[in-house]
């Protein structure tokens, strides 16, 4: 017999394959429409997903408050068009909100705005009109009773700050402003009510009855409708104003999160977030009406879901426009705990002062919030990094190279931006994960770096260039140095990516050197930069820094042939610090270059239970042998050497210095 854990995946199987159908021959559509009903992203391609992550709209592709909303609105008024008393009324939303949440899978943001949409609508069975703030409350304590865990998830905070914003900030200026004007346009006609308002919304009564007797005067066919047609511009200029508050609520308050979790200021997304918030709150409700109608009765589904494929190409379209804006979104570093505790206190007090301060306290409040909203997305703080000693630190990227590395005058250069092999797209489906956006880059923001003064690539395979790309976008790029050209398509995209941002594409080889702050550098290999039509190894970029009595030595993944020509050449190559060659391979680290180099310290960056069998065991005897301390990233996590002309220091993520 099934459980209902196996009926419910069923369930969503088959409504996931109705939908494909529905809307067959149109991919693109179709991916979002499974993202935005039921939950399932996996078919957002990665473009599409930074359009969305551009404009600030990518909240509209996750199940979360919106989507309860729109359903729960749609179920509503289902059930007052069937008539339904209040109890039913409420008993059947709810019955079908839950229902929702169970085909969807155990989601946390649905679940959150479930209850929250429980309580609400169990108020409405008392006929009270609870405040949203109180609901908001609610909900909050009655899931940390439960798990107090959740108040360091960051999908816990982000829903629940939303709604705090909508509840606290947007609704109350909304009460203020708008909403005395959109209850007065309700029974225009009727003059015994006028008392029933502020002197200001039933002065606006007046005027507004009185365009519509001299409306009906001169057209006298239409003098029963006059009302309505007068008061329809007016109803539906105030609704857009109060989504223009309510987007500007959320994108204000949530910026300080917004900016901590995801390093994203989206400057287009007080104006994107308007039709995108609109044409969802359209595509919900149509699109479980297209899934029903298409089980029961197949001809009227499919119309529906051309009606619904319309309002899908209409949000990839504005959303498309909105992405094409030039400079309308960057990416920073998080602000510092300090700035964004200011911001909540801050915007508390913004929230009390519209409920009951003075204007001069409103005002005030929110010159102070938008103040600290402006330090947030300038980020005017210098990086953490320290200043007068050299720093090389290997990004624990797994499978990969990465290093990060910080000169005495606060210059910065990064080697690699790792990458997994095999992590492409097929179908539109994800098949691996980015390292440059979900690792290298946190790390790097984590350290406050918004420009990278140099982005040097050793060579063109995978696991070294997979990053790249990510972070020529994210970061602002003094210079991108290569040694060899590859004529690949991954290669040849971080190229053109280079020229499309106005980075300086620098050919560095044997021979080059540079000095920053009297550290200096020399490139070892390769030889030239002739181009080749494969990627390989014995390609990479090696490099030796000196700062003082300090040396690094940075071979990316050379190996035999290589090291016995620099050997053979006589090359300065002895270092106290040794990023070893190829992750440890067999095939690197022979005895005469180790020999060459002699280090005191050596760091492997590999992956953990790698199938390549690195670093091999012979490797990590010959680096014992030679007296050097190992660290390897699987093993160590990060690993940062720092050191000031002298001596060199060395952490890692999981030991102190030594």
């Amino acid at each position: 017999m099934l459980r209902v854990s196996d009926r419910l995946a069923r369930a969503r199987g088959r409504l996931l394959q109705t939908l494909d159908q529905m809307l067959a021959g149109e991919p693109e559509r179709i991916a979002v429409a499974r993202a935005m009903l039921l939950g399932d992203k996996s078919f957002i391609e990665r473009d599409r997903a930074e359009a969305y992550q551009k404009t600030g709209v990518y909240h509209v592709l996750v199940l979360a408050g919106l989507h309860v909303a729109a359903l729960a609105a749609l179920l509503y008024w289902i059930a007052r068009r069937l008539r339904f008393s209040m109890p039913w009324t409420v008993l059947f939303t709810l019955a079908g909100l839950v229902a929702f949440a169970a085909i969807v899978e155990d989601r946390p943001p649905i679940l959150r705005a479930t209850l929250m949409a429980a309580a609400y609508l169990g108020s409405r069975v008392w006929f009270r009109r609870v405040p949203l703030i109180h609901v908001v409350g609610l909900a909050v304590l009655a899931i940390l009773a439960f798990r107090p865990s959740e108040l360091a998830d960051a999908s816990f905070l982000l829903s629940f700050l939303a709604a705090g914003c909508i509840a606290a900030l947007a609704l109350p200026w909304i009460d203020a402003t708008s909403e005395p004007y959109v209850r007065a346009l309700h029974h225009l006609g009727d003059v015994t009510r006028d008392a029933a308002h502020a002197p200001r919304a039933a002065q606006f009564r007046l005027d507004v009855r009185a365009a519509s007797r001299w409306l009906a005067a001169r057209v006298p066919r239409f003098d029963t409708w006059t009302d309505r047609i007068v008061a329809l511009p007016l109803r539906v200029a105030f609704r857009l104003w109060e989504f223009v508050v309510l987007t500007m609520a959320l994108q204000l308050g949530m910026s300080p999160l917004l900016a901590h979790y995801f390093h994203r200021v989206a400057l287009t997304a007080p104006f994107a977030n308007i039709p995108a918030v609109l044409l969802t709150a359209a595509i919900v409700p149509l699109g479980f009406i297209a899934l029903s109608a298409e089980l029961v009765w197949p001809a009227l589904g499919h119309l529906l879901g051309r009606a619904l494929s319309v309002l899908l190409g209409a949000l990839d379209a504005t959303v498309n426009w909105f992405a094409r804006w030039p400079h309308g979104s960057y990416r920073i570093p998080g602000p510092p705990a300090a700035v964004i505790t200011a911001f909540l206190i801050a915007a508390i007090a913004l929230a009390w002062t519209i409920r009951a301060g003075h204007r001069v306290w409103k005002l005030s409040a929110l010159a102070v919030v938008f103040a600290l909203a402006i330090v947030i997305v300038t980020h005017p703080f210098a990086p953490n990094l320290r200043r007068g000693d050299f720093e090389l630190t290997l990004i624990d990227v797994g499978q990969g190279d990465s290093l990060f590395a910080a000169f005495p005058d606060g210059r910065t250069m990064l080697i690699d931006g790792g990458g997994l092999v095999g992590s492409f797209r097929v179908g539109g489906a994800r098949t691996g994960v980015d390292i440059g956006e979900e690792v290298v880059s946190p790390y790097l923001w984590s350290r406050g770096i918004k420009r990278i003064d140099v982005v040097a690539l050793t060579h063109a395979h995978e696991d070294h260039i997979g990053g790249l790309t990510a972070v020529l976008s994210n970061f602002k790029v003094g210079q991108l140095w290569i040694g060899r050209d590859v004529r690949t398509r991954e290669f040849l995209a971080l190229i053109d990516l280079a020229r499309a941002r106005g980075i300086p594409i620098v050919h560095q080889i044997r021979g080059a050197t540079f000095d920053w702050d009297g550290v200096t550098g020399r490139v070892l290999w390769p030889e030239d930069s002739a181009a080749v039509d494969t990627p390989g190894n014995d390609d990479s970029l090696v490099m030796r820094i000196v700062d003082g009595r300090d040396a690094w030595m940075l071979t990316g993944d050379i190996e035999r042939p290589i090291e016995r020509s620099m050997v053979d050449d006589g090359d300065e190559l002895q270092a106290d610090f040794l990023k070893v060659p190829h992750h440890g391979s067999k095939t690197s680290s022979t005895p005469d270059f180790l020999a060459a180099v002699h280090p005191r310290f050596a760091a492997i960056s590999v992956g953990l239970d790698n199938s390549y069998g690195h670093p091999a065991p012979e490797v990590l005897e010959r680096l014992k042998a030679e007296g050097a301390a190992v660290y390897r990233t699987d093993l160590d996590g990060a690993i940062t050497s720092v050191g000031d002309g002298n001596q060199i220091e060395v952490s890692t993520y999981l030991h102190p210095p030594q």
